[in-house]
């Protein structure tokens, strides 16, 4: 039985900043789960502490952190309930006021939670009876009191790091944080502050740290990696410079780039990116594809910049999947705006679209801007984009049924008398490898596997198994 549950939502910085925070309370000899009950779960009144790592980019996103608290506050009824994140950071008041057993950390005072594990100890040690409400209290009291002159700290910011992982068979590596750009609809900015980076040296230990625990691929995380400015004696590297520098010291571990703005990509971040150490994936940070809402949303690039770094990249990187995010229906976006953008995606070749509606952010420029796009077109302009997305990502991995690619390991599950594991292709497909007759390899394995069919069925329903594969030997 857990004594900690996390729950995470969101992004993947938060889902290493919970690993990492995880760890902490490993070390200090507490039972962690990764996995957090459902509303069908049974009660589980041995959980002394639930630490909810919440997302706030979308008012769906708030909703959903607000259900989650309410939902742990029910099943883990003795517990005390930590909230952190970007929706923390936004809405401190409002969530305390939830339950008296929930203690608000802000988002930016994240790495405070590194010091709960020895706090709590203390406090069972000194209590005959653990009060969920009384350690709240403390918390708030005391490891979570002033947060204002705590916030935005660089070296706060990377506090929370990790080499060994409870929930992922891929690693990820933080190296920058917040964002010094102004979008007009964007609420992280706020959430996180300024952009901070890790200095290169610490990147290229924690490399090492993670290449020495058996780390096959390592995925550098960041709110906007473009901003990436880390000290090396005296100089500042840019994210070209620093993976430049990982690949020249470092052999033997792939790098993944999680997502990246277009005006990242010249011909030397191209010729970097040639290394077959480098994986053969590019998520861009797109959000339109008309130059009028993307000048509204004071976005940094315009269409023609984001089609000459997708044909740059895929010049440089053959084959590789290309993916984005878009934004739909954002305030003044008229059918010849959308139709922009789905001209865009098509002339690209997204092979994954991350499409959301326009959600209006309290504190930011776009919550006012108007007009404001009808909602029933907004539905429409999701389902097209939806659709293209679902037809898109189908034909790229039928073009690459009978190709033979890098893939990570996951899990293993034996079913009829034959495992399967599931892995993550070095060009980011999600499949399940038939194992016949060999050795079934370990989670975060680097192996060979060959495509064999798309899963139609269940890339519609919108699972994350997306192929049928074989182990190659």
């Amino acid at each position: 039985m857990p004594q900690i549950i996390f729950e995470t939502l969101g992004c993947r910085l938060n889902q290493i900043e919970s690993e990492s925070a995880a760890r902490f309370f490993v070390d200090s000899r507490f039972s962690v789960s990764m996995i957090p009950p459902t509303a069908a779960s049974e009660v589980l009144r041995d959980v002394l502490v639930c630490v909810v790592n919440t997302c706030a980019v979308t008012q769906k996103a708030e909703q959903k952190a607000r259900r989650e608290i309410r939902l742990l506050l029910q099943k883990c009824p003795a517990s005390s309930v930590i909230v952190t994140g970007c929706y923390a950071q936004l809405a401190a008041d409002k969530i305390a006021e939830l339950a008296p057993r929930v203690a608000v950390l802000p988002g930016l005072c994240k790495d405070r939670l590194a010091d709960v594990p020895s706090l709590l100890s203390d406090f069972i040690e000194t209590h005959e009876i653990f009060s969920a409400e009384d350690f709240s209290n403390l918390l708030t009291s005391t490891l979570f009191a002033d947060t204002k002159s705590h916030a935005g700290k660089a070296e706060a910011s990377f506090r929370l790091a990790t080499d060994t992982f409870l929930a992922h068979s891929r690693s990820s590596l933080k190296i920058q944080d917040g964002c010094d750009s102004a979008c007009s609809y964007c609420a992280i900015r706020i959430a996180r502050g300024k952009s901070v980076s890790l200095p290169v040296r610490d990147v290229l230990s924690r490399i090492a740290s993670l290449k020495a625990e058996g780390q096959n691929e390592i995925v550098f995380t960041a709110v906007n990696i473009a901003q990436y400015r880390g000290e090396y004696d005296g100089a500042y590297y840019t994210f070209a410079d620093l993976l430049e520098k990982a690949l020249d010291e470092t052999s033997g571990v792939a790098f993944r780039i999680s997502s990246m703005y277009p005006e990242l990509v010249d011909d030397r971040f191209c010729r970097i990116v040639k290394d077959e150490l480098v994986r053969p994936h590019f998520h861009l940070s797109v959000q339109s594809g008309s130059d009028a809402i993307l000048a509204a949303m004071n976005r940094s690039y315009r269409a023609d910049d984001i089609l000459r770094s997708v044909s740059m990249l895929r010049r440089a990187k053959g084959n590789a999947f290309f993916a984005c995010d878009i934004i739909a229906g954002f305030p003044g976006e008229r059918d010849e705006d959308f139709s922009k953008t789905l001209e865009l995606c098509r002339a690209c070749g997204f092979a994954y679209v991350h499409v959301f509606p326009f959600s209006p952010r309290p504190g930011t420029r776009a919550f006012s801007m108007t007009p404001k796009v009808p909602s029933a077109a907004v539905r429409e302009r999701v389902r097209l984009l939806s659709d293209f997305a679902l037809q898109s990502k189908m034909s790229y991995i039928e073009s690459i049924c009978g190709t033979t690619v890098r893939a990570i390991a996951e899990n293993a599950k034996e079913g009829d008398g034959v495992f399967h594991i599931r892995a993550v292709t070095e060009n980011f497909i999600h499949c399940r490898v038939r194992c016949t007759g060999i050795s079934v390899p370990r989670p975060g394995s680097d192996i060979r596997v060959r495509i064999l069919t798309p899963c139609i069925d269940a890339i519609r329903r919108g699972d994350e198994l997306e192929a049928e594969a074989e182990l190659v030997r």
